[in-house]
């Protein structure tokens, strides 16, 4: 395996524009979505899944007015007391270190290349549908065209010709980073104590700990409020964590049934 590559997305630069959104379904002949209003703001796609492989979300916030000029780009002064604070942010696929998508799939449809991320095979997948409800950020989809499985790649044919994905390749303002993951975190650290030094105490990385339930994102944030917000799970878990005692309790528990039957048998045979 080369070096493991990753997404940081400093969501304090991403000014909504959805160019990632545009370059992710032009390169990746990705299907139409979002056409329909959902009357959710400027948020037109609503929400990853098979035909939205990045998803730009418009968080409209009431917050105090010392608190919104905090970065000029992302707000809008709306009264005296209070101001609206606009939270943008490019969601995509988190590539887990430990993907539950990866465990349950029956077929080997999805498997984790050279690059550390986590693809799923379209002409491998049978449309089970296991991973979708195994992955604890509801990013995998189903097209009702076909029932298979589809999500980001990471532009896994751009990666093997040397080029960036398309999406961070589309990005006008650098929110979306791409690069080796260990100097992606690096790089993530320093951003953070720069912009508490500037005064945004709120600013905070999720999906950054190798530790964490999924033992660190391949696609990791820099957020400005809590995951809720973003619609991210505060504590992600991977959801296969417990298959192996689970079925280490099953052995136990079939092993002591048919010692109890082969008792009752020979006891009764007497």
């Amino acid at each position: 395996m080369t070096e493991r590559v990753g997404f940081f997305t400093d969501t304090t630069l991403c000014i909504g524009c959805k160019a990632c959104e545009v370059a992710c379904k032009e390169w990746n002949n990705v299907p139409e979505d979002g056409i329909d209003f959902l009357a959710m703001s400027y948020d037109n796609t609503g929400a990853l899944g098979a035909s939205t492989w990045r998803h730009v979300a418009f968080i409209e916030q009431q917050v105090p007015r010392e608190r919104a000029p905090a970065l000029p780009d992302q707000a809008v002064v709306a009264g005296a007391d209070t101001g609206v604070r606009w939270l943008m942010s490019s969601d995509v696929c988190k590539h887990c270190t430990h993907a539950a998508c990866l465990d349950v799939c029956p077929t080997g449809a999805i498997l984790r290349t050279e690059f550390g991320t986590v693809v799923v095979q379209e002409d491998v997948c049978n449309g089970c549908g296991y991973c979708i409800v195994a992955c604890p950020f509801g990013v995998i989809g189903q097209r009702e065209a076909d029932g298979r499985a589809w999500k980001c790649t990471m532009c896994y044919d751009r990666l093997r010709g040397g080029l960036e994905p398309a999406c961070a390749k589309a990005c006008p303002t650098e929110s979306i980073q791409f690069g080796p993951l260990d100097e992606l975190r690096l790089r993530a650290a320093e951003r953070v104590k720069t912009l508490h030094e500037s005064g945004v105490a709120e600013a905070r990385l999720y999906g950054e700990d190798p530790d964490d339930g999924v033992g660190g994102a391949g696609a990791f944030f820099l957020l400005l409020d809590e995951p809720e917000v973003y619609r991210l799970p505060p504590n992600p878990v991977v959801t296969t964590r417990d298959i192996a005692s689970c079925w280490r309790s099953a052995t136990v528990a079939a092993g002591a049934l048919v010692a109890g039957a082969f008792v009752a048998f020979t006891r009764g045979r007497r």
